[in-house]
Formats: structure tokens, sequence, C-alpha cells
């Protein structure tokens, strides 16, 4: 299995920028698609956006898409997303996630990170 560990987040205005990372343990990260989520109070975890294995393809939920952007360093096992243009709307808890499905098409989110709290000031 792999062990996920998110940083990065904090306080900032809005129309500010912040980056998150997720750090990944084991030898077959990149052998994993990876997502990330949020999670706001009182409300539904949410898909904000993966990148596929090879850092190939990202796929972004439309309340982010232009302001955030999902990559990853498979040769430092770590995923990052970059997030600019933030507004109060994004303040959450934001989570990675890694998917083991080697089926094409199908997502299977297996492991989890602990979070990072992400809040935006008006």
């Amino acid at each position: 299995q792999v062990q996920l560990v998110e940083s990065g987040g904090g306080l900032v205005q809005a129309g500010g920028s912040l980056r998150l990372s997720c750090a990944a343990s084991g030898r077959t990260f990149s052998r994993y698609a990876m997502g990330w989520f949020r999670q706001a109070p009182g409300k539904e975890r949410d898909f904000v956006a993966r990148i596929s294995r090879s850092g190939g393809s990202t796929y972004y939920a439309d309340s982010v898409k232009g302001r955030f952007t999902i990559s990853r360093d498979n040769a430092r096992n770590t995923v990052y997303l970059q997030m600019n243009s933030l507004k109060p709307e994004d303040t959450a808890v934001y989570y990675c996630a890694a998917d083991g499905s080697t089926i094409t098409g199908l997502q299977s989110y297996d492991y989890w990170g602990q979070g990072t709290q992400v809040t935006v000031s008006s």
C-alpha cells in the first residue's frame, strides 16, 4: 500500500495562491493515478482534480478549471495542486488520494491522506 501526507495548506486572502503537496511513500507511486478532493464544513467531500499515472492527462472539476493545476513528479513521489485566484468558497480540508485501479475507465481511490486545511478570507 501507499502512505500519503498532504502539506502546504494555510490562510490566504481571496485572489491569492497556495501550492499543496502530497508526498507518497513506497516504490510504486508511478503505478497510481492521483486525485485531489476537498471537504468544506457541513458538506460532502468533492472531487477537485485528477492526474494520470504518467502525468500526461489531467481532469478538473468545473469549479476550479482555469485556476487550479495538478501535477506530479514521479521521481520525487509527489503530487501537487497549484491553486491560483482563490475564492472564499475554496475553503475546505484538501485531501489527496491514490487510485490503484488497473482497468481503463475505472476509478478506485484506495488510499487517502489526512488532509490539509485551506482557508480563504474575503
